[in-house]
């Protein structure tokens, strides 16, 4: 039973999975994100443990396979480098789920940093949608809006 289970979680199957495993939880910050559901199932430790899980699935899986780890430092020589790793498929869903959840854990932030100064809820969609698709620009844009709601510029907060 482990084996057909092991055999059925490909690297496309894990990449399908993660795709459309995190659709549900940006659904819930865009369009209920003052819900109780998005406060205990998304802005939540929830969704990273299940990232954290697929992410360590990964990298077991690359174990197995003799997946040279130490030459994933070699990606602060050089573009080369990084472009040279990214050629692996393993290495690459390895990134990509490791952008998937800093994006999550991002939106979920702006959802709760929102709540604080009572942002519109429509307001916000705008710069989580952003931050599902290329996150820091969704992070600037939030704190555009987020300047005139809280009618003031820190850089400590």
């Amino acid at each position: 039973m482990i084996e057909q289970i092991y055999t059925y979680f490909t690297i496309e199957t894990l990449y399908m999975w993660i795709n459309l495993g995190v659709l549900p939880f940006w659904f819930i910050l865009v369009f209920f994100p003052q819900s109780h559901i998005c406060r205990f199932l998304v802005t939540s430790v929830f969704p990273i443990f299940i990232l954290s899980g697929a992410y360590i699935f990964i990298l077991y899986k690359s174990y197995l396979i003799g997946y040279d780890f130490n030459g994933n430092f070699s990606l602060y020589l050089s573009l080369n480098e990084l472009s040279r790793l990214f050629e692996d498929n393993l290495y690459l869903l390895i990134f990509w789920t490791h952008f998937i959840a800093i994006n999550l854990f991002l939106g979920g932030w702006i959802v709760k940093d929102s709540q604080k100064f009572y942002i519109n809820k429509i307001l916000l969609a705008f710069p989580l949608v952003i931050t599902y698709l290329i996150g820091p620009i969704g992070l600037f844009v939030y704190w555009i809006i987020r300047i005139f709601y809280a009618k003031r510029m820190s850089l400590y907060e």
